[in-house]
């Protein structure tokens, strides 16, 4: 988990060539907009997040991405929301965390002008929950017949384990207690 802008390529690059970094990314976006970015006072633009985005993918085409949204925040019109809605439609994202704003007492947002309804704030977080799984599913699909490094985990839940990818994918096998905190290849 690291702020885009101090994300730098020779960090992406160290981490493609790595055998002790896996190819997982967690990055906070919090807005397509390079206006809310500013009202938030992120020292990054858009651009910057895209950049670090394109580098990722083409250094390593199957690393996961995960990016934080935030929505609802004041001065978010509905016009701004959908810039970010774009944006990270046609950004190569795996999944999303998405948050929505509230205030806060001690926060300087609280006294900003242009508060975003609970109605608005609940359609466009399920508008974005929808393209984030969307985002998901065609992640998914990008790494089917592939080969996947999973670590197994412990957990017995009727007859199953589970286990995660290098690059973040759960997946599900008949229980083995032999394969616990151990790794194996697999074809997704």
């Amino acid at each position: 988990s690291i702020e885009p802008n101090l994300l730098t390529n020779e960090i992406i690059d160290f981490a493609a060539h790595s055998s002790k970094i896996l190819p997982h990314f967690h990055i906070p976006l919090q807005s397509g907009s390079n206006h809310m970015l500013r009202l938030m006072k992120r020292k990054y633009k858009r651009e910057v997040f895209e950049s670090r985005v394109r580098h990722i993918k083409a250094k390593m085409p199957l690393a996961c991405i995960a990016a934080d949204v935030i929505i609802g925040s004041p001065g978010e019109s509905e016009d701004l929301f959908m810039e970010t809605y774009h944006f990270i439609e046609n950004l190569d994202i795996s999944y999303l965390h998405i948050f929505t704003y509230s205030d806060r007492p001690e926060a300087k947002a609280n006294q900003m002008p242009d508060k975003v309804s609970g109605a608005d704030k609940k359609d466009r977080s399920q508008r974005l929950h929808q393209l984030g799984e969307q985002k998901k599913r065609d992640f998914y699909k990008l790494n089917t017949d592939t080969k996947h490094l999973v670590l197994w985990e412990a957990a017995n839940k009727d007859g199953l384990m589970s286990g995660l990818t290098e690059n973040y994918i759960p997946v599900i096998t008949k229980y083995d207690e032999t394969k616990i905190n151990t790794t194996n290849q697999i074809i997704l």
